[in-house]
């Protein structure tokens, strides 16, 4: 593990894990909401970062910086998906494929960033999304804007955040979409949600590149 300082105005710390072997690809995981104990060590953030090494993908966990009612989150998403884009120097440094994962607030983030930031992230996959963070933080207006390949994961008993019309569009578009039978916390469902994320990530990042 490495610690990692990203660029940009705010206070922003991650942790990088990298596989033992060659680096195919890398992606930013985005933790839930910093208020309720969402930090880079939330232990679904945790699993999916395993299972991505054991597939040869690299993982930056961050902490988002001083709280801002979710738009200085929005730019800490975004700034770390530019870190992994252009400054992160894996084995095969240059051009390698960027993915995203968030869970919860980190998952609506992470459609608010990914649908902005140019060029999109190569993929983007979402644990539990909420349709809106604020009037103007609206999350299901992203995903319309949003160009990558997405993987929307939802608990069938999660009544914690407003997932069904995320859930509904992505289905529209054509997108993958991973029932979970389980409510917004997935206790004991955390190495079925790692495995769902990485082989998303491994056919969209590493069979596409």
């Amino acid at each position: 593990m490495t610690d990692v300082l990203l660029p940009g105005s705010r206070d922003v710390r991650g942790t990088l894990e990298q596989p033992e072997g060659p680096t195919n690809a890398i992606v930013v995981a985005c933790p839930p909401h910093p208020q309720h104990g969402g930090s880079r060590s939330d232990q679904r953030l945790v699993a999916v970062s395993k299972a991505l090494r054991e597939s040869g993908i690299a993982c930056l966990r961050f902490d988002y910086g001083a709280w801002d009612e979710g738009y200085g989150e929005r730019e800490d998403v975004r700034n770390a998906v530019r870190w992994a884009r252009n400054e992160y120097d894996g084995e095969t440094a240059n051009d390698l494929p960027v993915g995203v994962f968030g869970y919860s607030f980190g998952a609506s983030l992470t459609l608010l960033a990914a649908a902005e930031t140019d060029p999109n992230p190569d993929a983007v996959a979402v644990l539990a999304p909420t349709v809106k963070l604020a009037d103007d933080l609206d999350a299901l207006e992203a995903l319309d804007a949003l160009e990558s390949p997405l993987h929307v994961l939802y608990g069938e008993r999660d009544t914690t955040v407003d997932w069904e019309p995320i859930v509904e569009r992505a289905r529209d578009r054509g997108d993958g979409v991973t029932a979970l039978s389980g409510d917004h916390f997935f206790l004991g469902a955390h190495d079925e949600i790692a495995g769902s994320v990485a082989t998303f990530f491994e056919r969209t990042l590493l069979e596409s590149a």
